[in-house]
Parts: C-alpha cells; sequence; structure tokens
C-alpha cells in the first residue's frame, strides 16, 4: 500500500508530466498520449508512468519517444517542482481501458446468451 507521501508526488507528478507533455514536448514521435497514471517507488526514486496511446500502430514508437524524453522531462520537473529527489521516470503502456473494454464485451455477450436461453 502506498504511503500518502507517494501518492501525493504520484499525483504532483502525474499533473506535471501531463502539462510537459501537452504544451512543452515537441517530438514527432509522440501523437496524442494520455497520462492515466504514475506509480512511486517507496524511496521516491522511480516513477512509473502509464499512458495511453490513441493509436494504436504506434505504440513502440511513441514508448520510445517518452524514454528518449525522460532525461529532458527530470529535469523540468527538477525546476519546477520542490523535491530533494525528482525520480526516474519510466514509461508504461496502460492497457487497463482494452481490458475494461473486452470485460464489458464479454459480459454484454453473456446477457445475450441468457436472453436466448430465456426466449427458448
Amino acid at each position: 500500500m502506498a504511503s500518502r507521501r507517494q501518492r501525493r508526488v504520484a499525483e504532483l507528478l502525474h499533473h506535471e508530466i501531463s502539462q510537459l507533455l501537452q504544451y512543452r514536448i515537441r517530438d514527432p514521435r509522440l501523437g496524442f498520449v494520455t497520462v492515466t497514471g504514475v506509480e512511486v517507488s517507496a524511496d521516491l526514486a522511480e516513477a512509473w508512468v502509464y499512458v495511453v496511446v490513441s493509436d494504436e500502430t504506434e505504440v513502440k514508437r511513441t514508448l520510445k519517444g517518452l524514454a528518449s524524453a525522460a532525461s529532458y522531462l527530470r529535469r523540468e520537473l527538477g525546476q519546477n517542482l520542490i523535491l530533494r529527489q525528482v525520480p526516474r521516470l519510466m514509461f508504461k503502456r496502460d492497457t487497463s481501458l482494452e481490458r475494461g473494454q473486452r470485460i464489458e464485451k464479454l459480459l454484454d455477450e453473456i446477457e445475450e446468451n441468457e436472453e436466448v436461453k430465456e426466449e427458448e
């Protein structure tokens, strides 16, 4: 379970990284990227930034672009935030939305099957 400090740092990073990606990063490899969450390690040295990429065919390219922008983002975070240590940023693709849609589709199929059985 994350401590209060971890949650606060994660929320702060989430907001700042989202703003930087939206207004400051001009890398052509990055399409429309949405930061969905940030997890911070217990020692606040590492942060996992979860992103959703709008174009599924560009996921690898976008993650490479984000990895190359990580040092710039970390430097900007160090200038904008009051933190003793800015965590090392690692970007991961967030697949929770896709899993949720798949579960919803399966539940709809089950519901349709039950309706068909009731009609018989």
